[in-house]
């Protein structure tokens, strides 16, 4: 079909469920026509559209493009836009704010994800990896989006955080509807997210534990203040939210794309090493995020040869511009050999994302014990038609439905 990036009611609409159904074939033709259009969003909004690569390190890097939708608030409710404001449950965190407030917040919290500190998790996430086999192992059947991809990342970051075991399918279930389409039922979910976390931190300042929650608490209350009961609050939010909804998606597509290419599956049981590599080319050949949330225009700017004025909103096809990183010929090949597989699935510039480090691990061990521990892993029905989660700026399977030989416990 013809792809028009022209005015108003002839705009294309991204983020819907018949967009992202054909989302790599919309965003190709996006790119042969430019870098940069001006479409509309699922929300009914109009915001510029960044397609292309070296555009999008150009837009994630632009100091005049604001995370914070604060001083336009007035603007953006006047045009009926759902973007999330002071009040909706996602503020005081630092994916919504710019430097100074950025700078803190981030530095804050970034001594959990260092690498090193990362990469001793790793023992506790095969773990958790097996657990959750050992559950499917004898059914010789199952939907890995339920029984693994999902819940894998969920116990990771909960235990992380201090999260109680019995809470994280509400947890689960209120971060997937906080990450859809800006609109009421968003917000709703993301104001019961902030309640129970809300409790949780209080539960935590009486009785404080070796976890992550506990010390950000500590830094609020003994630190000066440096860390104010708002930002503790959404920091949290922060935390549940995009600690494991990337590595959801990371995993989710990985495994659609391992069961779409069968050998090179096997290559990678055959050869495990190449796994942290083959991860990096999951990212860029179906990228977890796949729009990052909206920018805001501070003054009129030039931005690939269009004319951005103060106010007007600017996103990044992720997922877009990671295809377009490499040669064009191979862009939609999937090669978990290829040498340098770049992308920006985890942004560029300051906001590139605190938890890469534990989703690069967890995806790469958790692949890992999958490929091994069902090593006929396939399609329960491969003529059925893929599903992918229908709104939001995320991109993941709904659902994996696989066959396997079914195994004794261990």
């Amino acid at each position: 079909m013809p792809v028009m990036t022209v005015h108003h009611d002839d705009l294309v609409v991204v983020g819907t469920a018949e967009f992202k159904a054909d989302a790599h074939a919309r965003y190709a033709r996006l790119r042969a026509q430019g870098p940069l259009h001006r479409v509309r969003s699922a929300d009914g909004g109009i915001t510029w559209l960044v397609v292309d690569y070296e555009l999008a390190r150009q837009a994630l890097a632009h100091p005049a493009l604001s995370k914070d939708p604060e001083p336009f608030a007035e603007q953006l409710r006047a045009a009926g836009r759902h973007i999330l404001l002071a009040g909706s449950g996602f503020g005081g965190n630092m994916l919504m704010s710019d430097p100074p407030q950025h700078t803190r917040l981030r530095r804050l919290v970034s001594k959990a994800f260092t690498p090193a500190a990362v990469e001793r998790l790793a023992p506790r996430i095969e773990e958790l990896a097996n657990e959750l086999i050992d559950v499917i192992a004898p059914q010789g059947g199952a939907d890995l989006v339920t029984a693994f991809t999902g819940p894998l990342p969920m116990a990771v970051i909960c235990e992380l955080l201090g999260v109680p075991e019995h809470c994280r399918d509400d947890l689960q279930r209120w971060t997937r509807q906080g990450m859809g389409t800006p609109s009421p039922r968003q917000r709703e979910a993301l104001l019961a997210l902030n309640t129970y976390l809300r409790v949780l931190l209080a539960t935590k300042r009486t009785a404080p534990a070796d976890d992550l929650l506990s010390r950000l608490i500590a830094v609020h209350d003994d630190d000066h203040g440096r860390l104010s009961s708002t930002e503790l609050l959404g920091t949290a939010v922060i935390l549940v939210v995009a600690g494991h909804e990337t590595t959801v998606n990371l995993l989710g597509n990985a495994v659609a794309a391992l069961l779409d290419h069968p050998e090179q599956a096997a290559y990678l049981r055959a050869n495990p090493e190449r796994l942290p590599a083959a991860v990096e080319e999951f990212l860029r050949f179906d990228a977890p995020v796949e729009v990052t949330p909206a920018r805001f225009a501070t003054e009129d700017l030039l931005l690939g040869g269009r004319h951005i004025r103060r106010g007007e909103t600017v996103t990044v096809a992720l997922t877009s511009a990671s295809r377009a990183a490499g040669p064009a010929e191979s862009a939609d090949r999937l090669d978990v050999t290829r040498p340098d597989p770049r992308h920006l699935a985890f942004g560029h510039g300051i906001h590139y994302c605190l938890g890469a480090p534990l989703a690069r691990l967890e995806g790469a061990v958790a692949l890992r014990v999958l490929l091994a521990r069902l090593p006929d892993l396939a399609w329960a029905d491969p003529s059925a038609e893929r599903r992918w989660l229908p709104a939001g700026i995320t991109r993941g399977p709904v659902a994996l439905p696989v066959r396997f030989t079914a195994q004794a416990p261990r």
